[in-house]
């Protein structure tokens, strides 16, 4: 084998975008299509915003201005503005950007001055603004190639910064901006910053109690056992209250206005501290489970230059507070030490309600400890031979791997459609549950069945969220049954499931429902398939002629070599998600409770319309 020649030619340098555009996931997590919250466009829209948010956290301008059109963002600020002769390099080149300097940006948010270059090379188009000093000065940059810029000489525009993009459909393909993860976002924004207002669509967002609204928000306060508990300090607040009816525990956790939906140092302290300061309370050696359970809460602190386990920062890795002070561990142990614990001696009505939903848990532990332990060793057989879970390499808590977010666990029926699926799917990032007929109605149930059943006890030890889903392996959990009535019906059983005993899976947005192509038109040259009647109609018309047009009834016709084309990068989710205003209880009685057959008939027929309504989705 001869030697290859090893030469300066070989070595080639990649310019600050083309190094972006080559590998965005180091940049932006993953790209997607706008269906999943945490796809490429949102992070694009977040960098921008987090600019915004130093600004108004340095004191400077109180209001944000969003618009979103089809594909076009704009993102304004009345913060300090640029300086307009560092404007083009602050936006494309690397290493220049004002959080160098920690004095200005002590408790920043952005990327050190990746994140807007990191836009730029992304968008086929972008344009930044920098009004102050009576000048305004833009740049116009396509695919983060300058254009054009101009420097206005006298402006009368108000001073601070406005960024205009549009995401690369070359990188993004087909995507489109769902405005309820937006707005989800600019909630989060406002409830860490109270007194910032955001102006999304022309929708103004604005929070006065910060986490305190977080909770309220996001949940039915009539499933509340007790009034929001609200402590805040110095770099650090935190929310609490427990659930009458839910099983897990549920927390909101941001650092520096990041919200770390993984968790990290911080969340840790702060369950490990709810812990400690309840039994120091009740002198009483309670099970940690026993008091998280049910748990609702929220916690927000402050670091010195933070470190994270992954560049989307969804987890915090830092050990120190910075700045002279104590651990984040110790920090969060003492505040809520302190705080949680004169909270109580005041409030003796919460404190006692507390107590009792702790001796309730425990005695619900109790009764199931003998079946959870003959489940535990049921799963952990089974998982030697597991025929019901064909895993994938790479988990969601993988946080080397930059491919950790599009980790899919899809949920199947019958066995010829998780065999296309198992053939067709990519190993690295997508596993397969197989499901044995239709699963138990759980409406109603308590916690003992998911132990009891085994494909409820399997799919839960494949998730692996029995103590909480802080270790869920799969970011994305996909139903995937055929769109016919049976279909339709294990679907809602399924969601009922995950609405009963894990609703925080559906309220972190990591369960999707699969769409799959209801027909295939093809002549001899091209091949086109279509999720509705009108794609169908479209389809016909641009193969003209007369094209073959076959119909798919089921998921197991069709054959693995087309299954790729629906679960590569062409896979269509549709999201499963909560509206406030129903509690899950409502919810629940209205899918699943004692119906009449007529309603059930019902609400077969219109699922598509009936889902829709649960997903809060506004189509």
């Amino acid at each position: 084998m001869a030697e290859t020649q090893y030469t300066e030619d070989n070595i080639r340098s990649l310019d600050w975008k083309e190094h972006i555009r080559m590998r965005p996931g180091m940049y932006i997590g993953k790209l997607g299509d706008g269906s999943s919250h945490d796809d490429g466009i949102y992070i694009l829209l977040k960098e921008v915003i987090d600019n915004c948010i130093d600004e108004f956290v340095m004191g400077a301008g109180k209001t944000i201005e969003i618009a979103i059109k089809d594909d076009r963002v704009s993102v304004r600020d009345f913060g300090r503005g640029i300086p307009l002769g560092k404007v083009v390099d602050v936006v494309s080149k690397m290493n220049t950007g004002g959080k160098y300097d920690t004095r200005a940006f002590k408790k920043s948010v952005g990327l050190n001055g990746v994140g807007t270059k990191a836009v730029n090379a992304l968008s086929s188009y972008f344009r930044v603004e920098s009004n102050r000093d009576g000048q305004s000065k833009s740049a116009e940059f396509e695919r983060g190639e300058l254009q054009t810029e101009e420097l206005l000489e006298e402006s009368s525009r108000r001073r601070g910064t406005k960024i205009s993009f549009t995401p690369d459909d070359r990188i993004f393909k087909k995507y489109r901006f769902r405005n309820e993860y937006v707005e989800r976002m600019l909630r989060n924004y406002v409830y860490l910053n109270p007194g910032l207002s955001i102006l999304f669509n022309g929708e103004r967002f604005f929070s006065e109690n910060g986490l305190l609204d977080l909770l309220e928000d996001y949940n039915n306060t009539d499933d509340f056992l007790y009034p929001i508990i609200h402590l805040k300090g110095v770099d650090i607040e935190v929310a609490i209250t427990h659930s009458k009816t839910q099983y897990s525990e549920e927390y909101h956790s941001f650092v520096n206005g990041q919200y770390t939906t993984q968790g990290g140092t911080h969340q840790s302290a702060f369950r490990e501290a709810l812990v400690k300061t309840i039994r120091d309370f009740y002198g009483k050696n309670y099970d940690p489970s026993d008091i998280r359970k049910s748990v609702i809460s929220a916690i927000s602190i402050k670091v010195m230059e933070p470190v994270f386990e992954s560049q989307t920062k969804t987890k915090l890795g830092s050990t120190d507070m910075g700045d002279g002070l104590p651990t984040v561990r110790t920090y969060i142990n003492d505040f809520v030490g302190r705080e949680l614990d004169n909270y109580l001696h005041k409030n003796p009505d919460t404190a006692e309600k507390i107590q009792r939903k702790i001796v309730q848990a425990e005695r619900e532990r109790k009764e199931l400890s003998g079946i959870r332990k003959l489940a535990r060793e049921r799963a952990k057989k089974a998982s030697l031979h597991n025929k019901k879970l064909r895993d994938c390499r790479i988990h969601l808590d993988d946080m080397k791997s930059d491919r950790r977010l599009e980790t899919t666990l899809f949920i199947t029926e019958g066995d010829s459609a998780s065999g296309s699926i198992t053939k067709s799917r990519d190993v690295n990032t997508q596993a397969v549950f197989s499901l044995r007929g239709k699963p138990l109605n759980s409406y109603g149930m308590s916690k003992k069945i998911v132990y009891e059943n085994e494909e409820f006890n399997l799919l839960q030890a494949a998730l692996n969220i029995e103590e909480s889903i802080e270790g869920l392996r799969y970011n994305n959990i996909v139903i995937a049954t055929d769109a016919d009535v049976d279909g339709m019906h294990i679907r809602l059983l399924l969601i009922t499931f995950f609405l009963q005993f894990f609703p925080e899976l559906i309220k972190e947005n990591h369960l999707y429902i699969l769409q799959t192509p209801l027909f295939r038109v093809r002549n001899k040259k091209e091949t086109i398939y279509c999720y509705s009647e009108e794609e169908k109609r479209a389809a016909v018309v641009k193969l003209s002629g007369k094209p073959e047009i076959t119909r798919f009834k089921g998921l197991g016709e069709i054959s693995p070599e087309e299954f790729k084309n629906f679960i590569g990068e062409d896979i269509r989710l549709e999201p499963i998600m909560l509206d406030k205003a129903m509690s899950i209880e409502e919810l629940l009685k209205f899918y699943m409770g004692k119906n009449t057959p007529d309603r059930q008939d019902f609400i077969i027929e219109n699922l598509r319309v009936e889902l829709d309504l649960v997903a809060g989705d506004q189509h």
